[in-house]
């Protein structure tokens, strides 16, 4: 499916979600290309595997051309060997709030401790309702890529 990809993104200040979520899937995933212009991503999502491809994002990091083929789980493990160093590993659990579906994703591995929360838009000016658990927006920051994460994992930041 090709499409543009309009997303705001928000860390999570609170595990209130857990308890608002109505699905909870384990999500790895890895980069056979993780320049910023053109990432290249395996993801095994609960028993799918997919292959996406996004391009580079707008200036406000809020928009961006992206493709995704569903492949076999084997298909996905296997590209997932031939993948750059850094998998990454999380669950994600997907909550409801106000006619809104965050993905709310929490990090294992090297990046433990983080939480973060996107929202999927049909346009840019689209209004986002935020609830509680929700903490300041990082849309636009680099770092909160998971293409980033992999590379320079939470664990070391400063």
């Amino acid at each position: 499916m090709m499409a543009v990809e309009i997303e705001r993104k928000y860390l999570v200040n609170s595990d209130q979600f857990k308890a608002l979520s109505h699905k909870a899937t384990r999500i790895t995933q890895g980069y056979l290309n993780s320049d910023k212009a053109r990432t290249v991503r395996v993801r095994i999502m609960g028993n799918q595997g997919f292959l996406t491809i996004k391009g580079l994002s707008d200036q406000a990091g809020l928009s961006r051309f992206e493709w995704e083929k569903e492949i076999s789980v084997s298909e996905a493990q296997a590209l997932l060997k031939l993948c750059e160093s850094g998998v990454i590993d999380k669950t994600r659990y997907l909550v409801e709030f106000q006619q809104q579906v965050f993905e709310v994703d929490e990090f294992y591995g090297d990046n433990q401790g983080l939480i973060v929360a996107e929202l999927e838009l049909a346009t840019e000016q689209q209004a986002v309702s935020k609830p509680d658990w929700l903490g300041d927006e990082v849309t636009g920051d680099n770092r909160y890529y998971n293409s980033t994460l992999m590379k320079i994992p939470y664990s070391q930041w400063a």
